[in-house]
């Protein structure tokens, strides 16, 4: 099935093969966070195991809020979402498992089959407003209600991934106060980094609902500048929604955030429209119907089977006297040839060191006279295709060895610790310095954001910049390195960076670091709060 070739992928090198006990059967995907596994309970049942990312598994920040979210995310209990069933916020790394959901996504199904009809919209607008009651209890805010993080199950949708979430009771803004979410399904007071609430995750299941029911965003379709624009100051056409639906998402995406529906209200309006077909439990076979072909699970992961065995024991026969005198002999000529071969290896370990200790004063002698001729400009002779550092280790003596081995080679890998900088934020306000990523409230940072008539750009005076463009995400030091030799660029156009895009800066210091983009806002750069990129950016030192 075509469904399960793209919903699991098989591990690659660099996965772990096991996770706090749970042996890993596929990867499901990756993100700016970190990577999701299929994996299976004790009693066989599948789970999502979410591993964050190394460099942010070692920001404290960063591990308080994964912790507080993963201590309200346990005290969410629902029919229509993916409960939390396991989770380690101080593992090595961090990691938490969820109930997997074997069904498509609503973004896959409707791309697969168009539209939704009309009581499929409002069986699914019911089941993620009862789960957006769970969530909302629990005294979190989902900020990423979109269709991708709707899973359509045979009984029902199930709403996922809190990853960005926040617990409501702390603060309904991050630390930077930078605006989380996906540009095409933000309610306009995240779009404008404002106070978010409750009332936020309703008016992306207003915008949820309109996509399955039209089969695209209801803001339309091209750069995030056009439709964040639209989203916080036009009116939402929705003259091509059938006309049962138009009341309930106009009061979804009412502007005033106090004038939207509850979840509770858009629970009971879609029952009373469901009529006769919500109280018969009629949803399972619309969801039959929308869900395609099942989803195969792949089967768990059996445990290692032990290669080595217990040896056959058997009980000696007693010997007769000739041939207990044999074994004597073979044993008293094993015993001589072992000793004879110790002191063979004795002497020549005594030869090779007297040796190495003539060779190194002649050695020390070459090398002056080497650097000498070097110096005048005379030739030298070297093997064809040896390296001047493997060169250098033959030639010298024990002393210059442990010398140049000490000089770290300007190609080897930098031997700085990854430091983590969750929700970077640039805007036309700001700036961000690699070498001191806090950020600045002036535009004297070396990377920039900017924005003219032509677009906006990432720009600096001295550090090199390069997008990562690859089909997998999870972009590496290495990555960096191999994308960043070589450039000379110092700008960077964001009209093809989105939501998970990989981006590399090096500055003249030799410091690395790597943005993983989690919301670009390219609007129109003369209004105010709209403009602006946040991005997770992680650091490597002289790298």
């Amino acid at each position: 099935m075509t469904e399960v070739t793209e919903a699991f992928q098989p591990l690659q090198a660099d996965d772990p093969p096991l996770v706090a006990g749970y042996r890993l059967a596929a990867r499901l995907g990756a993100g700016g966070m970190g990577r999701v596994y299929l994996s299976h309970t004790q009693g066989g049942r599948p789970v999502a195991i979410k591993v964050v990312r190394p460099e942010l598994a070692d920001d404290p920040d960063f591990v308080r809020r994964f912790r507080r979210e993963v201590e309200a995310a346990r005290r969410v209990r629902g029919a229509y979402t993916a409960e939390l069933i396991d989770a380690d916020a101080a593992g090595v790394p961090p990691w938490l498992a969820t109930l997997y959901v074997p069904g498509p996504s609503l973004a896959e199904a409707v791309h697969r089959r168009g539209p939704l009809p009309t009581p499929a919209v409002l069986w699914l607008m019911a089941g993620v407003a009862e789960a957006l009651q769970a969530i909302h209890g629990a005294g979190i805010v989902h900020r990423d209600l979109k269709p991708s993080n709707v899973l359509l199950a045979a009984d029902g949708p199930r709403v996922i991934d809190f990853g960005i979430s926040l617990a409501s009771d702390v603060t309904s803004h991050t630390a930077t106060g930078a605006a989380v979410g996906t540009p095409q399904y933000m309610a306009p007071e995240q779009a404008t980094a404002g106070e978010v609430t409750a009332a936020t995750d309703v008016f992306a299941l207003g915008q949820t609902a309109a996509f399955a029911a039209l089969g695209k965003p209801l803001y339309g379709e091209g750069s995030a500048v056009s439709v964040l624009y639209r989203i916080v100051h036009d009116a939402p056409d929705l003259s091509a929604l059938p006309a049962q639906l138009r009341p309930l998402i106009a009061r979804c995406l009412a502007a005033d955030p106090q004038d939207r529906a509850t979840p509770a209200e858009v629970v009971e309006w879609c029952r009373q429209r469901l009529g006769r077909d919500a109280d018969a439990g009629a949803g399972p076979a619309v969801w039959r119907e929308v869900m395609g072909p099942q989803v195969m699970v792949p089967s768990p992961v059996p445990d290692p089977t032990p290669v080595h065995t217990l040896p056959v024991v058997t009980r000696p026969h007693p010997a007769a006297p000739e041939q207990r005198r044999s074994r004597r002999r073979r044993a008293a000529l094993i015993t001589a040839a072992a000793t004879a071969l110790a002191l063979l290896l004795a002497g020549l370990t005594w030869m090779v060191m007297d040796a190495a200790d003539g060779s190194g004063d002649r050695d020390a002698a070459g090398s002056s006279a080497s650097s000498s001729s070097s110096a005048s400009g005379s030739g030298s002779t070297a093997t064809p295709g040896a390296g001047t550092e493997a060169g250098a280790e033959t030639d010298v003596g024990a002393d210059s060895r442990t010398s140049t081995s000490a000089q770290p080679s300007s190609t080897a890998p930098g031997t700085s610790q990854p430091e983590a900088y969750p929700q970077t934020w640039l805007d036309e306000k700001n700036s961000v310095d690699i070498d001191d990523p806090d950020e600045r409230k002036d535009r004297k940072g070396d990377l920039r954001f900017v924005c003219k008539t032509a677009g906006c750009t990432l720009e600096s005076d001295t550090s090199v910049i390069g997008m990562v463009y690859s089909d997998r995400p999870g972009a590496t030091l290495d990555t960096c390195r191999v994308v960043l030799t070589g450039s000379k660029e110092h700008s960077l156009p964001l009209a093809a960076a989105a939501a998970g895009s990989e981006i590399c800066v090096k500055d003249p210091a030799g410091d690395i670091a790597l943005l993983v983009v989690q919301v670009k806002s390219t609007a129109l750069w003369d209004t105010p709060g709209i403009s602006f990129l946040s991005a997770d950016m992680t650091l490597w030192r002289a790298s």
